[in-house]
């Protein structure tokens, strides 16, 4: 006798908001999968912080937007919610948007990747941002490199340098890929 076909259950932003707090774990909803993920590693972090920093920075000299870090949500429909490692809203009226909801769009998305957080990160939501059409960043601590995923491009891996030109902005972000990785996990 077989066993009975499970019934995958598709989760809602609204559902995933309500789950209770659970230190150590994220939670976020694709297209109704639920996704669940433990605590990033200390390299992780350092790698996050040092491309925060540089993206920061860039945006406080050109105002186009403001650099925001996890864990915060972005719900981007009613069966879709992800907090990437790093995000950039617009300004909203030439001041900072106080939610999503309120930016309406996202000029650019990042994830660092973590052996866990590999199919999520460099499939499902690179699937979901090109969808949205929003330039995605898979930032890879172990290659050293960021994958570099523009609307209308096929995806790029940077391995010397990358570049972002937002729609709104006068001038464009360089960053160093090799400094990047060096300054953050001490090469």
């Amino acid at each position: 006798m077989g066993m009975p076909a499970m019934q995958e259950r598709l989760w809602t932003a609204r559902e995933v908001l309500d789950l209770p707090d659970v230190p150590g774990l994220q939670f976020e909803v694709i297209d109704g999968e639920l996704f669940v993920t433990p605590a990033p590693s200390f390299d992780h972090q350092e790698v996050l912080t040092a491309l925060w920093q540089r993206i920061a920075t860039w945006l406080l000299a050109n105002r186009v937007g403001r650099a925001i870090v996890a864990p915060a949500d972005v719900e981007i429909a009613p069966d879709t919610l992800v907090q990437p490692d790093l995000f950039v809203l617009p300004l909203v009226n030439g001041r900072r948007a106080r939610t999503f909801a309120e930016a309406g769009r996202l000029l650019l998305a990042a994830d660092v990747l973590s052996p866990r957080s590999v199919t999520r990160d460099a499939i499902r939501k690179r699937d979901l941002f090109a969808r949205l059409n929003v330039e995605y960043w898979i930032v890879d601590p172990e290659a050293r490199t960021i994958e570099q995923c523009a609307p209308g491009r096929p995806p790029e891996v940077r391995r010397d340098s990358i570049m972002w030109h937002p729609a709104d902005a006068t001038a464009s972000l360089a960053i160093d890929v090799p400094a990047l990785f060096a300054d953050a996990l001490d090469d």
